[in-house]
């Protein structure tokens, strides 16, 4: 039955001249059917160089909306229209402008991990991977970090030549694992590597035996001598992994690492969308696209 699903999808995309863009949290009969999967920035990225005139996102809200930013042309559908991100929804463009002229002099940086609107408020953007090269190179020493505080304070220990300032926020799902679990893992799995996202709280960074971004974990297990690893990142990447990696074992971190909006999405989601009887068209208006474009281009200049 999957396999007749996905067989249907594969033509109807061809017949329609739609991308799939498919998170790598989201499940792996979903990563079958995609044009390109990845983490939220490569994916907009692709969705940009992509001749295809409709994308369908399997992922969470912001990252649709970062991909029509980046492509306004295009027709942009959300697989589940009611896959957000906790993190992305936790402050607003009111707060942000507000927090601002209490530190005028503060640049401010947004995780990508934020809405449109926010964006729009914003000095520069920032990935996982991207977020120390580009504070390193901002010229302002003093930097408003938003909103992930776990991934805000990681930078601040990378970067300590800057003055960052860190409000209350971040991944309820990644932020859920405390030191204890940590340590108890590594001890029920004694020669495996701890592999951790920087948006696992600090006392837990500090057990890792490498941290980066989703996609800089897959490729250090990938390419990793080692056979064991322990994956602090959201479960579907340790599944992922495990059929890339036949001949290696990947334990999970902690079973409360699941993204309940990453999988809300599913492959009946997307034979909808791709059906034309499902998914939400995602709609910003020119002013939105435009300021918030700014903060993401600064990012691609910073990064490059």
């Amino acid at each position: 039955m999957i396999k007749d699903v996905q067989e249907e999808i594969l033509r109807l995309k061809k017949e329609k001249d739609i991308c799939i863009l498919a998170h790598s949290y989201t499940a792996h009969e979903i990563l079958e059917v995609a044009d390109f999967t990845g983490d939220s920035y490569a994916l907009s990225v692709k969705a940009k160089t992509a001749p295809q005139k409709t994308v369908i996102m399997a992922g969470v809200r912001f990252m649709a909306e970062t991909v029509k930013i980046l492509s306004p042309e295009k027709t942009v559908l959300l697989a589940h229209p009611e896959a957000g991100c906790p993190m992305a929804e936790q402050m607003d463009k009111e707060l942000i402008t507000a927090v601002k002229q209490q530190y005028p002099d503060y640049t401010v940086v947004a995780y990508i991990n934020t809405s449109a609107e926010l964006k729009t408020v914003c000095d520069v953007c920032v990935t996982s991977s991207s977020a120390v090269k580009i504070v390193r190179q901002i010229e302002n020493p003093n930097i408003l970090f938003i909103p992930d505080c776990n991934l805000g304070a990681y930078v601040r220990e990378q970067v300590p030549e800057k003055h960052i300032k860190l409000l209350q926020g971040g991944c309820p799902v990644h932020a859920s694992v405390n030191a204890e679990e940590a340590a108890r893992a590594k001890e029920l799995h004694p020669n495996a590597l701890l592999l951790v996202h920087p948006e696992c709280t600090p006392d837990v960074v500090r057990q890792a035996d490498f941290v980066g971004s989703t996609s800089a974990i897959m490729d250090y297990a990938k390419n990793s001598p080692c056979q064991e690893f322990i994956i602090g990142t959201e479960i579907s990447i340790a599944e992922h992994l495990q059929y890339a990696c036949p001949d290696k074992d990947f334990y999970y971190l902690s079973q409360k690492l699941i993204c309940k909006n990453m999988k809300m999405s599913t492959l009946m989601d997307v034979y909808h969308a791709v059906c034309g009887r499902g998914g939400e068209e995602i709609k910003l208006d020119a002013d939105t696209i435009s300021k918030a474009r700014k903060c993401i281009d600064e990012m691609i200049r910073l990064g490059g």
